[in-house]
């Protein structure tokens, strides 16, 4: 069996706010960390079925790029969810919400 490695690594200062956030993985072709602003971790606990997670970014981070990283993800869970499930009706609705997200936080393209 072959197994890979997430590692992040997160720098706080004395109130346990993220100053830098790292990210490296086994099975990326950089063998080097990489900075990130703001990360979104969620893991499913099956034994309770619920789901753990963990919303960290640096206090630098700007909120013109947290509303398009928010953004980007709601896509992407949308991605992920239509492969998972097969729903196409629920992540039309979703790509719906998503193009509303867009406009309310101007972050259209123009």
């Amino acid at each position: 069996m072959r197994k890979a490695e997430i590692k992040l690594t997160i720098e706080l200062d004395d109130n346990n706010v993220p100053e830098n956030i790292t990210w490296e993985s086994t099975d990326a072709e950089n063998k080097e960390a990489l900075a990130v602003k703001s990360m979104m971790l969620a893991l499913w606990d099956h034994n309770y079925k619920n789901s753990l997670r963990i919303d960290l970014w640096t206090k630098d981070m700007p909120v013109d790029e947290m509303k398009r990283f928010f953004y980007e993800t709601l896509q992407t869970m949308g991605d992920s969810f239509l492969r998972a499930t097969g729903e196409t009706n629920i992540v039309e609705d979703l790509r719906d919400y998503c193009a509303h997200f867009a406009e309310k936080m101007d972050i259209l393209e123009k």
